[in-house]
């Protein structure tokens, strides 16, 4: 079962930043090795910091916060691919993708109180996708949720047979094939960065955004090939 490393966790900020600026790729997919998609931070960076200054802590701590925030900040489409266990540090960067789809026998958890710890790096990020009751059910009681109960709660966008996961998977991610990829970029910005801003913040964020959006060849071809009654051919400009 793969764990979050702080190898790992660096590894995945230089690939989000590399992901970031690919105009070839328009869709991400993340998924686990083996049968389970993550266990979590690895118990062994938490045990090496238990007798490290606070200072060191809070820089390391934030460090690796980050890893997860350019992840959730890439301006592309990412979906979560889960199956197995899907728990602490794992559970909170499924989160960060904008789409999350599992196997019915997926496990969530969120085990860190049992440890004598708060979920690390998570907490307003789980509470935004499935509010606070649900939230404090998971966290304070380290309660373990099927791919059902997941779903029912909003954390899953869809929860499918084993054998049907693969083909789902890619079937959702090839629609975004056909969508003009930096308007989705800017969409899901627009979104991610709009809820902690006040209404006419937001109202601004988004004439910003239209505004860029005006000038793109994508655009055009988007009006050309309606008017035409043919499939848009995008670039990504």
């Amino acid at each position: 079962m793969k764990s979050l490393t702080e190898e790992t966790l660096y590894e995945l900020q230089a690939v989000a930043r590399y992901l970031d600026t690919s105009k070839d790729l328009w869709v991400v997919v993340l998924q686990g090795q083996g049968d389970h998609f993550s266990s979590g931070v690895d118990l062994e960076l938490i045990q090496s910091r238990l007798d490290k200054p606070d200072k060191a802590n809070r820089k390391l701590l934030s460090d690796l916060q980050a890893c997860f925030d350019e992840f959730e900040a890439l301006e592309k489409p990412t979906i979560a691919k889960l199956d197995g266990f899907c728990m602490g540090g794992g559970l909170v960067l499924a989160l960060c993708c904008d789409f999350r789809i599992a196997s019915r026998r997926t496990v969530f958890s969120l085990p860190e109180v049992q440890l004598g710890l708060p979920i690390l790096m998570g907490t307003q990020r789980l509470t935004r996708v499935v509010g606070m009751g649900a939230t404090k059910e998971m966290i304070l009681l380290s309660e373990r949720l099927n791919a059902r109960k997941a779903q029912e709660y909003g954390m899953l966008h869809q929860g499918v047979p084993l054998d049907e996961l693969d083909d789902v998977v890619r079937k959702f991610a090839e629609k975004f094939l056909t969508l003009p990829p930096r308007t989705v970029g800017l969409a899901k910005r627009t979104i991610n960065v709009g809820c902690d801003m006040t209404l006419q913040e937001s109202q601004e964020l988004e004439i910003d955004t239209l505004t860029e959006l005006l000038k793109s060849p994508d655009v055009m071809e988007a009006f050309e090939s309606y008017t035409e009654k043919r499939p848009p051919k995008f670039s990504g400009e």
